[in-house]
């Protein structure tokens, strides 16, 4: 009879996901796998069903790399959940410890319709980017216009997004293989 595949919640901190195997490298946490990440992800290949990683891939030493161990570790049709602040909020410069600063088009690098697959031999579907805004911005529908229209959102992020500033972005890739 076959198992469900865990899941893992790295960089977990003190609010672990209920169900999942938390990873952070800080002992004080509700860590299950004490690990730093940067090193390698101490799991063996295709034997997760899905990584989160909230408010964690802004401080790696290496996205590519964070991006290819998740994949690593994910089974076929996996999913990678990603959290992030976007590039316009001023949570993403104000924290010292924030290496990166992403926008809504940082992850198609790994997807086919990114054209960019001289980084990394890993391929993810793109399952679903959204951006949230602040709520005075949600509530006159710019939200719903950013996340609807992918032209607008390009329009907004290369024009806009220091005038309505975008607040978090939220990625849910599934691992090809």
């Amino acid at each position: 009879m076959a198992t469900e595949a865990p899941s893992l919640d790295i960089g977990c901190g003190q609010n672990k996901r209920q169900g999942a195997i938390g990873v952070d490298r800080i002992a004080n946490t509700a860590a299950d796998v004490l690990a730093d990440i940067d090193q390698g992800w101490p799991f063996l290949e295709a034997t997760i069903s899905s990584v989160s990683l909230v408010h964690v891939i802004e401080h790696v030493d290496d996205v590519v790399h964070a991006v290819e161990e998740a994949h690593r570790v994910l089974r076929p049709g996996g999913r990678l959940h990603i959290e992030t602040p976007h590039y316009s909020d001023a949570s993403s410069f104000t924290d010292p410890t924030h290496r990166w600063h992403l926008n809504s088009f940082s992850f198609r690098y790994f997807t086919e319709a990114g054209g960019f697959a001289y980084y990394s031999q890993c391929r993810f579907r793109e399952v679903r980017t959204e951006i949230k805004l602040l709520r005075f911005w949600r509530l006159l529908g710019f939200e719903f216009a950013v996340n609807q229209w992918r032209i607008f959102r390009k329009f907004w992020e290369y024009y806009l997004c220091f005038l309505v500033r975008g607040k978090v972005l939220v990625f849910e890739l599934e691992a090809l293989k």
